[in-house]
């Protein structure tokens, strides 16, 4: 499965970690605690959303307005 670190999120005070239950998100946890030091890690399990090739920063990816109207109407 292509589960990466990477599709972490940056929001005020925070980043959203994406972790895979897997022994290396501690070590994805206290690397991203020593990059944004004045920041709270928070971790979010995304097996299940990596499951369906995608992460925690594919699904907050915003539509363009009228998009889901235009999909109800095709």
């Amino acid at each position: 499965l292509p589960a990466t670190y990477a599709n972490f999120l940056v929001i005020n005070g925070a980043v959203m970690l994406p972790v895979y239950a897997v022994e290396q998100d501690e070590t994805a946890i206290k690397v991203m605690q020593s990059a944004f030091s004045g920041y709270e890690i928070i971790p979010i399990n995304c097996r299940a959303i990596i499951e369906q090739f995608g992460s925690l920063h594919c699904i907050t990816m915003q539509l363009p307005q009228g998009f889901l109207q235009h999909a109800k109407q095709n």
